[in-house]
């Protein structure tokens, strides 16, 4: 299941840590809750490169990130953190992998405030803010990085309860949470979408969650042209096939054990490397990107 040679490009890794094995493909597994949880999938997902140096990007700024309780989510806060800003962790009820990152922000010297809590409903989208605000003072970046999918053969699987679920979940929360953050924001303020490589190739099994994703792309568009006269970007990230809590939740054992070999790379990426184009969007050095999708997908050629 594993490959022996380390990560090619990040030796230290492989030295510093205990993951010392490149996962090609993964043991099958499966988890019923969705979401999943991070901290039962073997092998962890690796959030962390520990040979990242931050140098200041985003000091003193404060952060709110959707589903930063583990998977991207998870490893943008830690890069944030090691770029200097602090966190607010928006999550649903993964409250032992959201302590744990909670913690590990913290080891870094930054603060960290977990908020569970369905960002379906919009009136918690404003109860998100009202405590970043009232904790931090102020809101620079704002990252929508949740999302959730169920895999159905045939769009007439596709019940409208599930419909409902994956829309309100992955898009018209969106909308909530940038309604309620865009009063506090000031001009060099930062969105970052999370889309998918689904929304430009599809994907036949995940119909209306793939549906969703390219309603992020059209919908970071449209916004950063809402906004670019405010002084406000906004962007997005489209990774590819990631080792993350929602493979595990949604994909068969057999999908799983072959996750992510079919890219070029001939793996599933990580979410420790999705990490530092999200810093990048959120920070001054992407001052003149704004509608723009960042494609982080092992090879996969995508028309943007």
């Amino acid at each position: 299941m594993y490959s022996r040679d380390y990560y090619p490009i990040f030796p230290y890794y492989a030295k510093k840590t205990e993951c010392k094995e490149r996962p090609v493909a993964f043991p099958p597994q499966y988890q019923s809750r969705h979401p999943g949880l991070e901290y039962l999938m073997q092998p962890r997902p690796i959030s962390e490169n520990p040979s990242y140096r931050g140098s200041g990007k985003l000091h003193g700024q404060t952060a709110i990130i959707t589903g930063g309780d583990s998977g991207i989510g998870r490893a943008v806060a830690y890069a944030f953190a090691k770029e200097g800003a602090d966190l607010v962790i928006a999550y649903l009820d993964e409250h032992r992998d959201a302590e744990e990152t909670q913690a590990r922000i913290q080891q870094l010297g930054r603060r960290c405030l977990l908020i569970p809590g369905d960002l379906k409903e919009e009136s918690h989208s404003s109860e998100i803010v009202r405590q970043t605000l009232a904790r931090f003072g102020k809101l620079d970046v704002l990252v929508n990085n949740h999302a959730n999918q169920v895999k159905k053969k045939s769009i007439l699987d596709i019940t409208a309860e599930q419909l409902d679920l994956i829309f309100q979940t992955n898009i018209y929360s969106f909308f909530y949470l940038i309604k309620a953050a865009l009063p506090h924001m000031k001009p060099g303020s930062a969105i970052i979408n999370t889309t998918s490589v689904t929304a430009y190739e599809g994907m036949k099994d995940l119909i209306d969650y793939s549906s969703t994703k390219g309603a992020i792309v059209t919908f970071t568009r449209s916004l950063a042209l809402s906004l670019v006269e405010k002084g406000i970007r906004v962007n997005a990230v489209a990774p590819g096939p990631i080792w993350t809590p929602l493979i595990v939740s949604s994909f068969t054992l057999e999908e799983v054990s072959v996750f992510g070999t079919d890219v070029p790379m001939k793996r599933a990426g990580q979410p420790f490397e999705m990490a530092p184009a999200y810093v990048y969007l959120a920070s001054d050095d992407s001052r003149y990107m704004t509608g723009q999708v960042l494609h982080l997908n092992g090879g996969m050629f995508t028309s943007s």
